[in-house]
């Protein structure tokens, strides 16, 4: 038996030990206490997290499967949906960069096909260190290497993501892959371990001692004491998972499959309880029977490996050569390791000896829940700046040309460059935009998909930050058109055990649903990820939102670039003198401090509806949403994504640096030929939205801004867009190849 001195070496405390106990009604062997550490851990059983998840706003007529399955699935119509799912690979990421991300994306396609969807694209949000220092370079490159190499050979495309550098992401990269699939409603598949007697199968690679403890390794700080608590990382093999997803595919045709489950964190325990659990049934199994490639594997190794590029599988009894069949095509393993039982209990075999029997509910479901103390961080309060006293530079070109030389600003075709973006034929619009827009083969149907994240405006304040990724990932989809349908999210945050970071957890997911309702946007799938921090820094509190949107005819989609001279170009919304948490206060003037601005949830709703509706009666040529850097930084995009020039005087009360770069919510540039003001205005009236003309598309590919208070210049930018072209797209390239 196993007492309290080994649980707490899992990982376990106290209160869980009581638990087990209580469960069991005696002590726990050593194979059955290791189950519950690691499905007991943070990262499989989400007990700090669950009390608070549950606020968020899940349902929707549009929502075919919401939170608790492999992945989450939105209805588009004609008989067609969207799956999809954002997970996080932050903890093998900071030890293995290459490994760490190529198996995040492997991980998360498997979700998506475990639900009988094929794969359609990657996106991916990453974050790491500023790139001054060499250990941030290398997790740079290694994690987009991984991504690429892997979403390459498995023929899924990337299409798109984002990348942020910052410090507080020095010691713990955040490293969160999205996958996306498609498939009709009478294909869906569940995870259910379902009917008695019925067989379970385990498919694809070979079981190693790779990925032990994995789970539990992604729930702790990254510490010298707690390097990798023995071998947790997954080792990789894109086109073998190439190999499994088509299998999978055609099994998922065949009406005697019952459910099937990806082998991620905690491997077979994991895929076993949970399906079990789901169904209200048992599962006995022997893990002799598993195919292994390592040898003498105990079988707690074998229950809990990480190996990659595996999934559970449960059919009717009578077809498990079938089943073995259409693996071997494949040139893959499938063997029949346990059977579906009506007692609700994991009985795990070894040769046909008993060595270990758990309820499956308590190992999926019998966390003791947390309530972690919660406390504003004492520093908010100083973080609150004085804008008045910070002097208007009279340089505004050199701070323009500065941001574009941020990381974080520039052109990030370093990354997306070395990822396939027309895998499958169906990309409309790559990466380098708001959005991407795919084709629905078949259909006039397209979707739009994004992927947003803003730590630094979370970290000034969680609730207004949560609200507006939130607001910033729809937008980005509705300047393509694209009406908004879902979304899933990806959390990640430092020790949930301390009051400050758990405030920042409760605040950013009150921001999360508060915006989800009043937009219409529920949350169907995601993943949290505690512990993001190491011995001198905790990450931004950095929630993570993917989404997606329809357009009804992906032939009427709207891109950003300017498209002809003589249009005018148009803001929807209202220009503030909202500098805090701006990018030009941080990047450029080296202030750290807020408030960020803030988000009026009804006025962002008007603005998007004005813009989709725009769009829709073909009103406008482009669409563009400001974001990071401001009014001037979107004028710029547009000019260089259209290759023409912008000349406009704008009339504002707003200081200058203000209007021009900082980060005020609820703003759409769009542009037109000027006949078609007279409707927009009509349109925006009718709306509620304020509509003010900034200038002229120009050829001369130069961006020309005045800004006047009161009929005097206050302000001036003047500068080629090539200038600023060349400036954004080699920022990232220099300081990562050339030291």
């Amino acid at each position: 038996m196993a007492g309290r001195d080994e649980a707490k070496k899992l990982g376990l405390t106290d209160l869980e030990y009581d638990e087990i106990l209580n469960i069991l009604g005696r002590e726990p062997n050593f194979l059955e206490l290791t189950l519950y550490s690691v499905m007991w851990s943070e990262h499989c059983s989400y007990k700090n997290s669950k009390r608070v998840l549950k606020t968020l706003p899940t349902e929707g007529p549009q929502v075919l499967q919401g939170p608790g399955e492999n992945a989450g699935i939105v209805d588009i119509g004609d008989n067609l949906a969207i799956v999809m799912k954002v997970e996080s690979h932050n903890h093998p990421s900071a030890v293995e960069p290459y490994q760490g991300a190529a198996t995040g994306a492997g991980g998360v396609i498997r979700d998506i096909f475990a639900m009988g969807a094929r794969p359609i694209a990657l996106l991916n949000s990453l974050r790491f260190g500023n790139l001054d220092g060499e250990r941030a370079k290398y997790l740079f490159k290694g994690a987009v290497a991984g991504i690429g190499d892997y979403g390459n050979a498995m023929g899924v495309p990337t299409i798109g993501g984002e990348v942020y550098f910052d410090d507080a992401y020095k010691e713990n990269p955040l490293v969160n892959a999205m996958c996306v699939g498609i498939i009709r409603h009478d294909k869906i598949v569940r995870g259910k371990a379902a009917g008695v007697g019925n067989s379970v199968m385990i498919v694809g690679a070979a079981t190693g001692r790779d990925g032990m403890h994995g789970a539990s390794f992604a729930s702790g700080e990254l510490s010298d004491e707690n390097p990798d608590q023995g071998s947790p990382m997954q080792v990789g093999d894109p086109f073998k998972e190439k190999q499994l997803m088509e299998a999978c595919l055609e099994l998922l045709e065949k009406e005697w499959v019952i459910g099937v489950q990806d082998m991620g964190a905690a491997g077979v325990v994991s895929s076993t309880c949970e399906t079990a659990a789901r169904a209200g049934s048992g599962i006995e199994l022997d893990v002799a029977l598993v195919h292994q490639r390592d040898e003498n594997m105990k079988p707690h190794e074998i229950m809990i490996s990480e190996s990659q590029e595996r999934m559970l599988v449960i059919v009717e009894k009578g077809h498990e050569d079938d089943v073995k069949e259409i693996f071997k095509k494949y040139d893959l393993e499938a063997s029949k390791f346990g059977t579906v039982t009506d007692d609700g209990m994991i009985r795990i075999l070894e040769n046909g000896k008993l060595v270990g029997e758990v309820p499956a509910k308590s190992l999926a479901e019998g966390v003791p829940i947390v309530k972690r103390e919660s406390r504003r961080p004492a520093f908010l309060d100083e973080l609150n700046i004085d804008i008045s006293k910070i002097p208007v530079p009279e340089d505004l070109n050199q701070v323009l040309l500065k941001l574009f030389d941020s990381p974080n600003i520039a052109n990030k075709a370093y990354a997306y460059w070395q990822f396939d973006q027309t895998a499958g034929t169906d990309t409309v619009v790559p990466p380098g935009s708001d959005a991407a827009v795919l084709r629905i083969k078949g259909s006039k149907k397209g979707i739009a998909v994004s992927i947003d994240g803003n730590g630094y405006y979370c970290y000034l304040d969680p609730f207004e930050g949560g609200k507006q990724v939130v607001a910033e990932a729809a937008r980005n989809l509705v300047v393509t058109g694209a009406k908004p349908l879902a979304l899933t999210d990806g959390l990640n945050f430092g020790n949930p055990e301390k009051p400050e970071v758990y405030y920042q957890f409760e605040e950013c997911v009150r921001g999360i649903s508060e915006a989800s309702l009043v937009l219409g946007i529920p949350v169907i799938s995601g993943n949290v990820s505690f512990y993001n921090e190491g011995r001198e820094t905790a990450v931004y509190p950095t929630p993570i939102i993917g989404m997606v949107g329809v357009l009804d005819d992906v032939s009427k989609h709207c891109t950003m670039g300017f498209k002809k001279e003589g249009d005018l170009v148009v803001l929807l919304g209202v220009n503030t003198d909202e500098l805090g948490g701006s990018a030009y206060l941080k990047e450029v003037l080296d202030i750290e401090g807020g408030p960020a601005p803030r988000l009026n949830l009804d006025e962002e709703l008007k603005v998007q509806a004005c813009c989709l509706e725009a769009i829709k009666q073909g009103l406008v040529s482009s669409a563009h949403d400001i974001s990071d850097g401001g009014l001037a930084v979107a004028l710029a995009e547009c000019c260089i994504a259209g290759q023409l020039g912008f000349e406009g005087e704008i009339e504002s009360e707003v200081r200058p640096d203000a209007l021009l770069f900082g980060e005020a919510q609820s703003r759409i540039i769009v542009s037109l030929v000027e006949e078609k003001l007279p409707e927009l205005k009509k349109l925006a009236e009718e709306m509620n939205v304020k509509v003010s003309v900034l200038g002229t598309v120009k050829s001369d590919k130069n961006l020309n801004i005045s800004v006047k208070t009161k009929g005097q210049v206050a302000g001036i930018i003047d500068v080629s867009i090539d200038e600023i072209a060349e400036i954004s797209n080699n920022a990232i390239k220099r300081r990562v190849e050339y030291v």
